[in-house]
């Protein structure tokens, strides 16, 4: 289930060098923070026994751009940093990191385990330029994989003993399932308008972002319900125009930049915003027989899936996706508080500037 169209797309140059300027500004404590969930995230998985232990391990430390887990350290640092537990009537503040730790490292679980499930659903490949847990593996083992991370994320987050944390992510998985069955439902319809699109994006990946800043302004010390709005509605822009981006990162490839074969989720019969807004500048591509056309694909031949996404960036489609995505990321910076601790407001500023260097 993660990203709308299928796979997402690996890291751009652009993208690294964006993520890297947020650690260097966030400081030493925001890369300690990175760094911990980090490991915390191989330990969790390593510790799941063979043979699935190795598909997780190999899913969680391919790496990614770990946005998640950073969205949700830097919510809680917005919020006044992690809350201190409780020891014996005394302030704990390691156990104040390591509740933020495991939320931080839920919300990524969360989102390998979608991953992994959508590449057995769609079909895929590769993943971050990797043999795919179903490609390498099978089926089974894919769905076992899958469920495992699902099932270590609320684990992990249930140790911190908070119900509106589990809430939260809860809510979230539950619209990535809502989105899963809404894509299937529009499999190959290539009618599909763009509000319908939108709405797919919002339950499949702009709610996990969305999740990821409520579970930080929760395990921050200072978190109100207004804050949690607040970072929410920002992060949750800043999902659906990620999610727009790798639409048009899909279309527009190639392979050696985005990780995955170009045009992966057309062929999985997913309609994308560059296809509606290719069909609304070319009318006949609503006539186009998508399911053909994955039918050619499984049977090796890609020239035809290479012609259509030439097809749809000869319409200007690719450029006007892009602006529509840069309209988003505003409304997201907009929706930003802008009196927040220790310049964060500025750090996640720069988040929605790394979501829009992914297409550069």
């Amino acid at each position: 289930m993660g990203a709308v169209g299928g796979t997402a797309a690996s890291e751009t140059a652009g993208e690294v060098d964006g993520l890297d300027a947020i650690m260097r500004l966030g400081g030493e404590q925001l890369r300690r923070r990175m760094l911990r969930t980090e490991r915390h995230l191989e330990q969790v998985t390593a510790s799941a026994g063979a043979p699935l232990a190795s598909h997780a391990n190999a899913m969680v430390v391919a790496g990614g751009k770990r946005l998640r887990p950073l969205l949700v350290i830097l919510a809680a640092e917005a919020a006044g940093g992690p809350v201190a537990g409780a020891v014996g009537g005394l302030s704990n503040t390691s156990d104040g990191e390591e509740r933020l730790v495991r939320a931080a490292a839920a919300v990524e679980l969360v989102h390998s385990a979608t991953l992994v499930h959508d590449d057995l659903i769609d079909g895929a490949a590769l993943r971050r330029g990797r043999p795919t847990v179903a490609a390498a593996a099978g089926r089974g083992m894919a769905v076992a994989t899958g469920d495992l991370l699902f099932s270590r994320a609320f684990a992990e987050l249930a140790r911190n003993g908070d119900s509106a944390q589990l809430c939260a992510l809860s809510d979230a998985s539950s619209a990535l399932a809502a989105g899963e069955l809404l894509q299937r439902e529009d499999a190959y319809a290539t009618h599909v308008p763009v509000e319908r699109y939108l709405r797919r994006c919002e339950l499949k990946t702009a709610a996990l972002f969305e999740a990821a800043c409520r579970l930080g302004a929760l395990v921050g010390t200072e978190g109100s319900p207004a804050l949690a709005d607040a970072l929410g509605a920002f992060a949750r822009r800043i999902g659906l125009a990620f999610q727009m981006l790798d639409d048009v990162l899909d279309v527009s490839g190639p392979v050696e930049r985005t990780g995955k074969s170009r045009g992966t989720d057309l062929l999985d019969g997913t309609v994308t915003l560059p296809f509606i807004l290719a069909r609304e500048h070319e009318p006949q591509l609503a006539a186009f027989e998508l399911a053909s056309l994955s039918a050619a694909g499984a049977a090796g031949d890609s020239q035809g899936i290479e012609a259509l996404c030439e097809r749809i960036a000869a319409t200007g489609a690719l450029e006007e996706a892009r602006e529509r995505a840069l309209a988003v990321v505003a409304e997201a910076k907009a929706a930003l508080p802008a009196i927040l601790p220790g310049g964060r407001a500025a750090l996640l500023d720069l988040v929605a500037d790394a979501v829009v260097e992914r297409y550069r």
